[in-house]
């Protein structure tokens, strides 16, 4: 069920609309409503002489308030929990064991949120067996609606099988100093690193940029991306239309799935090191970084450089 309540302004036209007594099917098409959500709104003050919007905005809050559940939470019942997470049981012991001795209980995810929200033991993650170390950070960087995870992505992407793989990530100018951005690359098989500069870190900059990065490069070169889950990635969906790639995603807070691109980010620190302007920097001054980096010999590599090793996965289109 989709729906949005009456706003203040929308109650204030109402209050106007109302008062030159037009009728509730006029009122919902002039608002662009149904008929029923203003003739509710107004019974609801029929106690009223007459529709106020001021009025019906506190009511429209106090309503709201009486209709948030306060849920299961009482003293007793924290208490109880409490005392057997001293004794080392962990949640889900707790929620079990009460259910078969018919106590009052809830589910023992919900005993989590309780602890984290520190109603329980004053929040303190000591009771927890584990220290509560295996509680996963939330994600704060706002979130999208990704196509493919990285579960999806062939075996062979992984095991470095075949050419045509790539992996995506960001290098941000020091915080606070500029908007100023690199988007990285990197060919997972032959570790080829390459950088675009963008003026700032969003969708539509990552979209241009990768778009320079793949028009350099023969048709083919392209076959999957590897991204983590940042908003800059949220032009996935134009990419695979424009450039006829798969874009796959890392699970949140999971780096070591991008090893190569983490690596490859630790590498133009070397040159550009935290707290660089990237606003500042040239195209030019950028190249050279990536030659170097490019131009070094590889362990992995069996000793021949990325660039090496690209141009000879290059020489099969011929």
């Amino acid at each position: 069920m989709s729906y949005t309540h009456l706003s203040i302004i929308e109650r204030s036209k109402l209050e106007i609309l109302h008062q030159q007594g037009k009728s509730s099917r006029v009122i919902a098409k002039e608002l662009g409503r149904h008929h029923s959500t203003i003739c509710r709104e107004l019974e609801r003050m029929v106690s009223s002489q007459s529709y106020q919007a001021e009025h019906a905005q506190s009511a429209y809050r106090e309503r709201r308030k009486a209709s948030v559940s306060r849920g299961k939470w009482s003293e007793a019942l924290g208490a109880s929990f409490a005392e057997k997470l001293e004794a080392t049981w962990s949640p889900e012991q707790i929620t079990e064991r009460f259910r078969t001795e018919d106590l009052p209980a809830v589910s023992f995810k919900t005993i989590y949120r309780w602890i984290y929200a520190g109603r329980l033991v004053q929040g303190t993650l000591q009771v927890l067996r584990h220290k509560g170390k295996r509680r996963k950070p939330a994600e704060t960087r706002g979130k999208f609606a990704i196509g493919r995870t990285i579960s999806d992505r062939p075996k062979e992407v992984r095991s470095r099988e075949t050419f045509g793989h790539w992996e995506l990530d960001t290098v941000v100018s020091g915080r606070g100093r500029s908007k100023g951005c690199v988007a990285t690359l990197i060919e997972r098989k032959t570790r080829l690193f390459t950088a675009v500069l963008m003026p700032d870190r969003t969708a539509l900059s990552m979209e241009i940029a990768l778009g320079v990065a793949i028009s350099q490069y023969p048709k083919g070169t392209f076959l999957t991306a590897t991204a983590d889950r940042g908003k800059e990635f949220a032009c996935y969906a134009n990419l695979e239309i424009t450039h006829g790639l798969h874009v796959y995603f890392a699970d949140p807070y999971s780096s070591w799935q991008r090893g190569s691109n983490e690596n490859g980010n630790g590498l133009l620190r070397e040159f550009h090191p935290k707290g660089t302007d990237f606003a500042q920097v040239e195209d030019d001054a950028l190249a050279h970084c990536l030659d170097l980096i490019n131009h070094r010999p590889r362990k992995c590599l069996g000793w021949k450089t990325a660039h090496e090793s690209f141009i000879e996965e290059l020489s099969h289109f011929a």
